[in-house]
């Protein structure tokens, strides 16, 4: 097989399921780093949902406590 057609049938790595933070990047590909990009992003909407609810939570609960 010529690098080529290696290159075409090669397995694609799946994507990451967790990052390290301050782990070696240079060892991943430009398309990794999109896809732990990817991943960060969507871990950040996730922590600012939860901030989220628990802010109004306790908002919520302040302004019970207040009456």
């Amino acid at each position: 097989m010529s690098r080529d057609e290696d290159e075409i049938f090669a397995a694609k790595k799946p994507a990451p399921s967790q990052h390290v933070v301050g782990e070696p990047l240079e060892p991943l590909s430009v398309e990794e780093l999109g896809l732990r990009i990817e991943l960060l992003r969507a871990e950040i909407e996730r922590l600012e949902a939860a901030r989220a609810k628990k802010s109004a939570s306790r908002s919520a609960a302040d302004a019970f406590f207040k009456t």
